[in-house]
């Protein structure tokens, strides 16, 4: 019995042994899987810094698409709109807040460095941001439409109502009766400007911003400093630089697509994104001057080639140069009569190359190019201008162009053929040979059939009037005098 008690001790240690591996196994499994759910990796904060430089037109828009892609895809806590502009296209404007309203990742547009300002359209930008925020020594406001006519708040009321031809009554909300607004006949700047208010106003009661001032910079050009602008509620902040921003900015609560969302930015990464090589290209054929210089080497390439078939290279460059200006022009803001007057311009100077008039009509396609030139884009647009130098030089480059090289061009098509087939007619030559009215007769040193209306002797001398195929019409030549 004792053996067999040792037996039964031995058996229930080892299975004790066992036992315990085997919940040490287990506790050691479950710690280790559940190590990764309990710990998980920090993801970083991170801001995307987004530049708005310069006039706003079609390649902001795409560089500002871009970036916001960038941010989803980072899951960036933060979009930084650093903004410098004097304004740009309205289309452009448009569409860029339709991507800020649509942004899942809150967006703060800040108006710096000093010195800088969002003018025009940059004012709508700030509006449109879920945060407003100004350096010191910047500036917002004078977003009155320009593109309609007319300088920036030209005909407009006064705040009392009493502009140059208003009398100082108001309706019951205090606005100026629209019969009584000074350059009441220009209903489409009315209507530009109606439109426009009511596009800011909506922005400012989306974010609780001040709407009375943003109608106020739209009515009358008005413009504020940055202080200022926090003092009346148009923006919510005023920093120094980039870190003061997102440290003031830090656990402010923002409203995104209608969900009040907490701002986490004070220490984040601060990732800027640079425009990729589209956006640089349309940026630089979407300059006025560089369209417009697009267009012409387009038409002058298209000119020569058709002027001189054959020539190959200069109609190759004018049609890519046609196609790259057309698009160019195509995004832009322009006024289809004056590239009416452009075209006419060019085509009296051609008609000045081709028939001489002592200078009238390319004199007068000199004028109205230039004329058209200058009315092919609207002025009043920040950035968008052609340059007056770029128009005189055109227009003087495209009346020497065409009275030199189509008057050469011209000329040459005139001249005398003296190769090839028809180098052969007007030549002289001698009979060799000489049957009813064909035979055989010698010019340049080769012999050729020939054929006469009336029969030739061996030796006369004949010209060529004509050619049939590989046979040559001939006729006895007049003997000289003396």
């Amino acid at each position: 019995m004792r053996v067999q008690d040792v037996h039964n001790q031995r058996n229930k240690q080892a299975l004790r042994q066992a036992t315990g591996l085997l919940a040490a196994f287990v506790m050691l499994l479950s710690v280790s899987m559940a190590a990764p759910s309990q710990e998980p990796a920090a993801t970083p904060r991170s801001v995307i810094l987004l530049d708005v430089q310069g006039a706003i037109g079609p390649a902001t828009t795409g560089y500002l698409q871009h970036g916001f892609e960038t941010a989803a895809r980072r899951k960036a806590n933060a979009i930084v709109l650093r903004i410098d502009t004097p304004g740009g296209l309205a289309t452009s404007m448009r569409d860029i807040i339709r991507l800020m309203l649509a942004s899942p990742i809150p967006i703060l547009a800040y108006v710096a460095p000093s010195g800088a300002q969002a003018a025009s359209a940059g004012t709508y930008l700030l509006y449109a941001s879920h945060l407003a925020a100004m350096a010191p020594g910047t500036n917002t406001g004078a977003a009155t439409p320009v593109n309609m006519g007319g300088s920036p708040g030209e005909d407009a009321p006064s705040r009392d109502g009493k502009g140059p031809e208003g009398n100082g009554t108001k309706d019951a909300h205090g606005k100026v009766p629209a019969a009584e607004e000074p350059g009441a006949a220009d209903a489409m700047r009315r209507k530009a400007v109606n439109d426009a208010v009511a596009f800011i106003r909506s922005l400012a009661d989306m974010h609780g911003r001040n709407a009375d001032w943003a109608e106020e910079a739209v009515r009358q050009s008005a413009s504020i400093p940055a202080r200022e602008a926090r003092d009346r509620n148009v923006i919510e902040l005023v920093a120094a630089d980039l870190d003061d921003l997102l440290a003031q900015a830090d656990g402010r609560r923002v409203k995104v697509n209608g969900k009040e969302v907490g701002l986490e930015t004070r220490g984040a990464e601060v990732v800027p994104v640079e425009p990729n090589w589209r956006t640089r290209f349309l940026a630089i054929i979407t300059n006025p001057n560089i369209a417009y210089i697009l267009m012409l080497l387009g038409i002058y390439g298209i000119i020569f080639e058709l002027m001189s078939p054959g020539s190959v290279f200069p109609g190759v460059l004018g049609a890519v140069a046609l196609v790259v200006g057309l698009f160019a022009l195509n995004l832009l803001p322009i006024n289809y009569a004056g590239i009416g007057l452009v075209l006419l311009g060019i085509g009296l100077m051609a008609a000045e190359a081709v028939t001489p008039t002592v200078g009238l009509l390319g004199i007068g396609g000199v004028a109205i190019f230039a004329l058209g030139s200058l009315f092919m884009f609207d002025g009043d647009i920040p950035g968008f201008q052609l340059s007056l130098p770029v128009v005189i030089a055109a227009a003087a480059a495209s009346g020497l162009l065409l009275a030199v090289v189509l008057a050469s061009v011209v000329r040459a098509h005139r001249r005398r053929v003296v190769t090839g087939a028809n180098g052969l007619i007007g030549k002289s030559g001698t009979v060799l040979s000489w049957s009813g009215d064909s035979g055989q007769v010698r010019i340049h040193g080769e012999s050729w059939r020939a054929r006469s209306d009336r029969p030739l002797a061996p030796g006369t001398g004949v010209e060529v009037t004509g050619r049939d195929g590989l046979t040559l019409i001939v006729r006895a030549q007049a003997p000289t005098a003396g």
